[in-house]
């Protein structure tokens, strides 16, 4: 009977079929997100001005990257815990983790609303941003953004936890209703009621207040034997206690990631401001691109944490072998695309400035070949989260990616600051770090020692089968 529980999709059946349909609507979602955020820079760069755009693009998005994908990162540990346990059919545990995961999104919401208002303006003085108009939309757009951090934690916890049992359809449906309330409620507060950035940033938090409503509403029609209980609220130290510890390492490779990436921002403002609205409007379109791989992460990181739990280890090997597949053939798809397209994508941004363009049509060129080579690094870091080793992928990427991006800035970048001496460190980063990975998974270090037999053993077996080509 406890078998029931796990999504059989999941646990059984065709891998590609199956990672499709469920990779299919995150994908569609990460879409909707991107433009989401998108409807906000495409708005106040047409009808504000480069100033608004400088700001909602570059420094400001850079800050609220850096806290939300920290905490959309912790949410990764709540989720890895639910599918391990939905997988194997322990309600009550499925129960007790998303009420201790929705505690844990209220908690954290509230901080970074108090952090982000208060280090707004000494975060983007940092950061170089420049004074003026620039400095001004930029704190207004941090100041209003912030507000809404407790809604938008609850939607990315809630949403991370439906699809960790195996529902991607529901998180796109609550998505789309907020993404097209951003985009009505950008126009109204931007063009209609003239509150230029600052109407961007209230119109975003909204948004999230609707999504956040709508993600509750789901949790509490779960079934009754895994819906939270708000009357008796069970809360589980324990799990609170696993759950950051293969949460909390990704949120800090989340944050060094951005710290790294606020350094690159601080060399790119010391451009002039057709170059820092140039990285801006190339930003936007790469933003495109890192959901899109990370929406292939969580699918794979679904699969494997329920299989896991399931005890389906050669299953878990399959679904690895499936999203490397998966994460090469859509990146070439995005990256030529990309390159091709690269004129009328930056023009949605550039209004006509030709050295905006320019600025950044020449980003994309050095860097959107190159998506591929990141591609083992998410697979094999989202396998080796889903198994509840989190820490050695996380120190993999802060050296190989995070630290590698600082001192090159810091011994060379800096001194030599142009588009190409910045924006070459993204694809030797990924690179390396990728190779890094692949050594470290084919040693097999990162397993449970269950799951290690049982795949030695298996090749024994495959190895000393009559039919094996070394027998002939």
């Amino acid at each position: 009977m406890q078998r029931a529980l796990a999504n059989d999709r999941i646990i059984a059946g065709s891998l590609w079929r199956g990672m499709l349909r469920f990779f299919i609507p995150i994908m569609l979602g990460t879409l909707l997100q991107q433009l989401y955020n998108m409807a906000d820079t495409v708005i106040v760069s047409y009808f504000v001005g480069k100033e608004a755009l400088a700001a909602v693009g570059g420094s400001a998005a850079m800050i609220v990257n850096l806290l939300v994908n920290f905490f959309v990162a912790l949410a990764s540990g709540a989720s890895v815990i639910v599918s391990q346990h939905y997988g194997a059919g322990r309600k009550e545990q499925v129960r007790t983790g998303i009420q201790t995961a929705l505690v844990l999104a209220v908690i954290c919401g509230a901080l970074m609303t108090v952090l982000g208002i208060v280090f707004a303006r000494p975060l983007l003085e940092a950061l170089n941003t420049k004074a003026g108009d620039t400095m001004r939309y930029s704190v207004d757009y941090l100041t209003y953004y912030f507000l809404g951090m407790i809604p938008s934690m609850i939607y990315n916890m809630g949403s991370s936890i439906i699809r960790s049992m195996g529902d991607a359809r529901r998180p796109l449906q609550f998505l789309a209703v907020s993404t097209a309330a951003n985009v009505v409620l950008d126009l109204l507060f931007v063009v209609g009621f003239q509150m230029e950035v600052a109407g961007a940033a209230i119109a975003t938090t909204i948004s999230q207040v609707i999504s956040a409503s709508l993600v509750l509403r789901s949790m509490f029609r779960l079934p009754e034997d895994i819906r939270p209980n708000l009357r008796r609220p069970k809360l589980s130290r324990e799990m609170l206690k696993r759950m950051l510890q293969i949460g909390l390492p990704s949120g800090f490779q989340s944050a060094m990631y951005n710290i790294a990436n606020l350094l690159v921002q601080t060399a790119v403002n010391s451009m002039d401001t057709d170059v820092v609205a140039g990285w801006a409007a190339f930003r936007k379109i790469d933003d495109i691109y890192w959901p899109i791989s990370s929406a292939i992460g969580i699918t794979v990181m679904t699969f494997v944490g329920q299989n896991y739990g399931a005890q389906r280890h050669q299953r878990v090997k399959k679904t690895i072998a499936t999203g490397l597949k998966m994460h090469l053939f859509i990146t070439c798809l995005f990256s030529l695309a990309m390159c091709l397209l690269r004129e009328p994508l930056i023009g949605l941004f550039a209004k006509g400035d030709s050295a905006v363009l320019q600025a950044g049509m020449t980003v994309i060129l050095y860097t959107a070949p190159f998506y591929l080579t990141f591609g083992c690094t998410e697979i094999f870091a989202a396998t080796m989260r889903a198994v509840g080793n989190a820490v050695k992928p996380t120190i993999i990427t802060m050296c190989c990616v995070c630290l590698l991006r600082v001192v090159y800035l810091w011994v060379y970048g800096f001194a030599h600051v142009s588009i190409f001496t910045v924006a070459i460190i993204f694809p030797v980063s990924w690179a390396v770090s990728s190779l890094v990975f692949l050594a470290y998974y084919l040693s097999r270090r990162w397993m449970p020692p269950l799951m290690r037999h049982q795949w030695e053993e298996r090749k024994r077996l495959v190895v000393h089968h009559p039919h094996h080509p070394h027998h002939r």
